[in-house]
């Protein structure tokens, strides 16, 4: 049976040895990042996110990485990402939303803190929450018609789409200059008030997505519905942003 962790701080030394001994030299960075280095983990929930800095050198050899994933996954580690320098660097206008959110909740586990170089453009970063949000927002429309035929689906996609969503609110308080929050609670909370958001559609989908409460069927097809609008209403505030 696989040890149970309490807290990521508990796996640093045997996850640092043991990928140390396969890279060595090869090693740049090994740093936590996401909701394990965020004052609202949860254990048994929260996922715990590794990012390893390789050299070029090191990138063309994760095959030696195998027995490592496979160890740490039936730990309930997630896959780390394995990214090199020159990747990142080359990938900030692409992926401006990820390494925002990487460098916005992160702790250097061993070697160089990358992240303390890297700066994301406003515009880069305006362009893919544009993206993003109008794109969810189709995919939402689209879904109320699919749940038309299969109503149970749509406990399913509220809590994975308010997730997605919720990986970019940080940089949309970000371009609006609101303080970001540590939690994710107070996050939702803080883009509902700076877009004057209706308060009670995201709590009751948020005491969805966290477990505290269901919506009966009669409700639920009301619910999404308000759900679509409000999403609509924060895409129009971040499309008449200065581009």
């Amino acid at each position: 049976m696989a040890k149970k962790y309490t807290k990521p701080e508990e796996i640093f030394q045997e996850f640092i040895t043991d990928y140390q001994n396969i890279f060595k030299e090869e090693i740049i960075s090994i740093i936590l990042y996401g909701s394990g280095a965020r004052k609202d983990f949860t254990p048994g929930k929260s996922d715990i996110n590794f990012l390893i800095v390789l050299t070029e050198n090191g990138i063309k050899q994760l095959n030696k990485a195998e027995e490592n994933v496979k160890k740490w996954w039936k730990h309930k580690v997630s896959i780390p990402l394995f990214l090199t320098e020159s990747y990142i660097k080359s990938s900030l206008d692409t992926f401006p939303i990820e390494f925002f959110n990487m460098k916005l909740h992160y702790k250097v586990v061993w070697g160089k803190d990358i992240f303390k170089e890297i700066e994301i453009k406003p515009e880069d970063l305006r362009r893919q929450c544009e993206r993003e949000i109008k794109g969810k927002l189709l995919h939402l429309r689209q879904s109320y018609f699919h749940f038309n035929l299969d109503k149970k689906q749509i406990y399913t996609l509220i809590p994975t789409s308010l997730r997605t969503f919720m990986a970019f609110f940080p940089s949309i308080l970000q371009l609006k200059g609101e303080q970001i929050p540590e939690t994710r609670k107070e996050m939702l909370d803080r883009i509902v008030t700076a877009f004057n958001l209706d308060k009670d559609v995201f709590n009751s989908l948020w005491n969805i997505t966290s477990g505290k409460s269901k919506v009966d069927r009669k409700n639920i097809k009301e619910l999404f519905l308000k759900y679509i609008e409000e999403i609509r209403k924060l895409a129009n505030a971040v499309d008449q942003w200065e581009k």
